[in-house]
């Protein structure tokens, strides 16, 4: 019994010792990999890298503030509606109005200037409706596009670093008169590494572009649908 035991607790230790030897390899692997990353991007030159580094941060910059903007901007329809419909029954349609000032949102934005419009009738009301939800779809895909540009620049710096570190590698050609792989390989490795650098900011960025394009459209199909809504609202009450 007591060799059994003994055995368990070698094996113990020598399971815990390989867990925290794991751990030390994987902290030292993510130390490399970051020093890694520091070297190459240096080795890639400060002009064209720091360029692309600067088309992530303003890419990311704007992609941080869209999907904060975005997340605010998100309402519960459902619980708008009902919250309206129950005001406009109750109260009329100034009450209404002051659910959508204590709502934020676009879609109480919505509805207010639809319920502005309500004594002029049916028609005026949808037509406000209409024309503010352009302008509120037009300050949700505010500075979208700007995104997308660095998508498409980023690869861009990083093949024209690529075109330019060959021209270097064939100018080391020329003035050494050899073609010898020691020649040419700094000028190959800098044209390598823009290239992959670039790459790899599009992918982040498209990333982040993805999601906010879909939120986007989630908002909007919201907008839409709770318009519908308000209209039929609206009609509900005047009868």
């Amino acid at each position: 019994m007591k060799k059994v035991v003994n055995i368990l607790t070698i094996a113990g230790f020598m399971f815990f010792g390989a867990i925290q030897s794991t751990f030390a390899q994987e902290v030292v692997a993510e130390k490399t990999f970051h020093q890694e990353l520091k070297q190459r991007f240096i080795e890639g030159g400060p002009g064209f890298m720091g360029i692309v580094l600067v088309a992530l941060i303003l890419g990311l910059a704007i992609a941080i503030e869209r999907i904060i903007y975005l997340n605010m901007a998100t309402t519960n329809t459902k619980k708008l509606v009902a919250s309206v419909d129950e005001a406009l029954s109750s109260g009329g349609v100034e009450a209404a109005k002051e659910v959508c000032r204590n709502t934020k949102g676009p879609v109480a934005s919505i509805f207010y200037q639809g319920l502005e419009r309500a004594d002029e009738g049916l028609e005026a009301a949808e037509k406000a409706v209409v024309g503010y939800g352009g302008v509120q779809m037009g300050l949700l895909e505010k500075n979208i596009s700007w995104i997308s540009l660095f998508i498409a620049l980023a690869p861009m710096l990083g093949f024209m670093g690529t075109v330019i570190g060959m021209i270097g590698a064939f100018d080391s050609i020329a003035v050494a008169n050899d073609i010898s792989p020691a020649v040419v390989a700094t000028g190959i490795k800098v044209a390598l590494l823009t290239t992959v650098f670039g790459l790899v900011v599009a992918i982040i960025l498209q990333v982040f572009y993805n999601y906010i394009v879909s939120k986007v459209d989630s908002i909007v199909n919201n907008m839409e649908d709770a318009s519908i809504s308000l209209i039929d609202l609206l009609a509900k009450y005047k009868k």
